[in-house]
């Protein structure tokens, strides 16, 4: 598995159209795209920012990978709201820019890249988590690539380490309730029946709920406050800036938390590892294809642990039960399609087939 360096990201975020950061220069490009030029790989960010922690931050460090190791021009852009007019506008500025290949990260921009695809047909475009997509029509043109991941693997994974380590009482905490985020959450409740079934334990307690938005908010704080009060001793915090509740509940309450999409152990002492989809590789693997020719245009891929694209950090994971060896035993088996995890998003979680774990699902 590639390991990427770890970046540390100066920013100043404005509230303008963009805010860009180019790692080959220290320019602050303002309003004016004429002012900026020549940066051939370009990122535009989502409603968070680059330093997110999550889809954003991990893209970005895929792409600064590959432009710092050969000497490419880098820069990304935040739009200033977030909507398909400003996506699009964005986009617009990273071409006037000099962009040659555009990371999108994440379900918004489906509408947008949409109509960008034909708006910029020498333009090539990364998109993750997501496919352009505008009124139902799905087309996909040869200068877009989408990538999916198997999030119910990298869920699954976690519920699994965190019952093998001896939790019994979990939760879990999602932002909105879009595929990615529902898939999650179903794999986390999976891997802890799996899990408890192999350990012939006779119960689990489950505490659920989606959050409605990816930021955190003193609610979300609050009702991961009363679960860790009441007993749940791990929750899987999953949408953006909603683990950063999560984790502030957990410090107050000397709880455990599970980050997600990324390796999130060095936000807090209270993470004790992390459902990672590998993002920064999958990003970097496009960018390479695109030099060298291979661009895989056109298609919409699933990323998942066959290809190493989702898994846990078991360097910076914290257990003391679940160990390595268990980690690639079950991830061999994992691969092997030991498992089964279809998972259907349109269905609850109290619709899994579970026997063991009890959810308490807050609405």
């Amino acid at each position: 598995m590639r390991k990427f360096m770890s970046f540390t990201l100066a920013l100043t975020l404005a509230a303008t159209v963009f805010t860009g950061c180019g790692k080959k220069s220290t320019e602050t490009p303002n309003n004016d795209s004429n002012t900026s030029s020549g940066y051939e790989l370009a990122l535009i960010t989502d409603v968070g920012t680059i330093d997110d922690k999550s889809f954003n931050q991990g893209s970005w460090e895929g792409l600064v990978a590959y432009a710092d190791e050969n000497s490419k021009t880098s820069k990304y852009y935040q739009p200033a709201e977030a909507t398909t007019a400003a996506y699009l506008e964005t986009i617009g500025l990273a071409v006037r820019g000099g962009a040659k290949l555009i990371v999108c990260p994440g379900f918004k921009f489906a509408e947008a890249l949409y109509d960008a695809q034909t708006t910029y047909p020498d333009v090539k475009f990364i998109i993750v988590d997501s496919q352009p997509e505008k009124d139902g029509d799905i087309t996909i043109k040869d200068n877009v690539y989408s990538i999916y991941y198997a999030e119910q693997q990298a869920g699954f994974l976690a519920g699994y380490a965190a019952v093998k380590e001896g939790y019994t009482k979990l939760g879990f905490m999602g932002g909105m309730a879009v595929p990615a985020v529902v898939r999650f959450g179903h794999g986390f409740v999976l891997g802890a029946e799996t899990a408890a079934q192999e350990m012939g334990l006779e119960s689990i307690d489950m505490k659920y709920h989606y959050t409605g938005g990816f930021a955190a908010t003193p609610e979300a704080q609050t009702i991961a406050a009363s679960w860790y009060q009441s007993g749940t001793e791990v929750v899987f915090g999953c949408g953006g800036a909603v683990g950063n509740s999560v984790m502030a509940a957990a410090q107050d309450a000397n709880g455990k938390v599970v980050g997600v999409d990324v390796d999130q152990s060095s936000e807090s002492e209270v993470v004790i590892t992390s459902a990672m989809k590998l993002l920064s590789n999958s990003v970097y693997d496009g960018i390479k294809a695109f030099y060298e020719g291979k661009f895989p245009g056109g298609q919409v891929v699933t990323l998942d642990a066959s290809t190493n694209s989702v898994g846990l950090p078991m360097e910076t994971s914290k257990f003391e039960n679940f160990t390595k060896a268990d980690y690639e035993e079950l991830y061999a088996k994992l691969v092997a399609g030991e498992f089964n995890l279809e998972v259907d998003t349109n269905k609850e979680v109290t619709e899994l087939p579970i026997s063991i774990v009890k959810i308490d699902e807050v609405k």
